[in-house]
């Protein structure tokens, strides 16, 4: 019996009363199966109720036990009591985030975009995407797009897209800033231009889980999470956090970043989050006669891709207009729909878009 076939059965266990499964919630610790079809399911959660784990177990041995080859179906479960102040940051927190989380309720996909490298574009490929989402949606009667930046140190995302000010107060709930359609969410709108962020780990995650629970997104169809660089305590737990239906990382083609790159996505194995794809940034140089140059090498994206078993969604020219958008806050996407940039960056949107409505 293939422990894949188990986990895919467990994404049918709804955590009771919402409409994600066990495995998004990152709630399953292992999954053991014998030779003689006998599996052992083990879950951890946080929860003072005494049905939900109860509940949990028994549509565990419901749906692993209707799969054929499979004899018995025990279920280990470790449960622990919330504190008086939860932190839904903490793994095995489902049923507290769900209590205090009814701003992400209203979002229907969360998807990051990370890269274990910094320097890499990972922030201007968030907002571009973004933007070339939200146009898309717009296309089929939809809205609802937001970005929310999760690099504290070096907040970026706001000088992309044009966005300044103090976001407002409504209802004990932070009020979004929006521009080009796009919700936005980022320390930048909180501290002064010149002021450094100096703060430890526990400082930032707390940020962090008040960006995802006291922050009214709305009805959003889907939240881009701008990822900080790196694959430490803070990047594990945020995604633990936040449930994903998947992930986008982004590299540059030359090894340096990419190897970088590989390792940082292995983080998403832990938590159960699907990588949706590679993107490969500053891929080349095209000149004025239509030559492409490899300025930083070639090949990394697919060799990624290759290594994780998802595909390459699209090679992102190193073009000056992406920089210029950048620094003026109006995306290729939005201020040159028609450069071969902007059209990459749509149809890389539009491959993201398609997985999710698959799912």
């Amino acid at each position: 019996m293939d422990s894949n076939l188990i986990k895919n059965a467990l994404k049918q266990v709804k955590f009771p009363g919402f409409s994600r499964d066990i495995v998004s919630f990152g709630l399953v610790r292992e999954i053991e199966v014998d030779g003689g079809g006998n599996a052992l399911i083990g879950i951890e959660i946080t929860t003072g109720s005494e049905e939900v784990p109860e509940q949990i177990a028994a549509e565990v041995k419901e749906k692993v036990g209707a799969l054929e080859g499979v004899n018995e179906v025990k279920v280990r479960m470790e449960i622990s009591k919330p504190q008086q102040q939860p932190s839904p940051g903490a793994p095995g927190g489902a049923e507290t985030q769900a209590q205090n989380n009814t701003s992400m309720q209203k979002v229907k996909y969360a998807i990051a975009v990370a890269s274990g490298k910094g320097g890499v574009g990972k922030s201007t490929v968030s907002v571009n995407l973004a933007c070339a989402l939200q146009r898309l949606l717009e296309e089929e009667g939809k809205s609802g797009i937001g970005i929310m930046d999760c690099d504290i140190y070096g907040p970026s995302v706001p000088l992309m897209l044009g966005a300044a000010g103090r976001p407002e107060i409504a209802n004990d709930m932070i009020v979004p800033i929006e521009n080009f359609g796009v919700r936005i969410m980022s320390m930048g709108f909180l501290i002064d231009e010149d002021t450094p962020v100096v703060w430890r780990g526990p400082m930032i995650m707390k940020t962090i889980q008040q960006f995802a629970q006291n922050v009214d997104w709305g009805e959003l169809e889907i939240l881009v999470i701008d990822l900080p660089p790196g694959t430490g305590d803070a990047q594990l737990s945020l995604v633990q956090t936040i449930p994903l239906e998947g992930a986008v990382i982004v590299t540059t083609p030359q090894p340096a970043a990419f190897n970088v790159a590989r390792r940082g996505a292995r983080m998403f194995d832990k938590v159960d989050v699907p990588i949706q794809g590679v993107v490969e940034n500053m891929s080349y140089l095209e000149t004025p006669d239509g030559e492409r140059q490899a300025i930083f090498g070639e090949g990394g994206g697919a060799e990624i891709a290759e290594g994780l078993d998802t595909e390459l969604l699209g090679q992102i020219p190193l073009d000056p207009s992406i920089r210029e958008g950048s620094d003026r806050g109006i995306p290729i996407v939005i201020s040159d729909p028609e450069s071969p940039a902007a059209k990459e960056f749509t149809a890389i949107a539009r491959q993201i878009l398609d997985k999710l409505h698959k799912n």
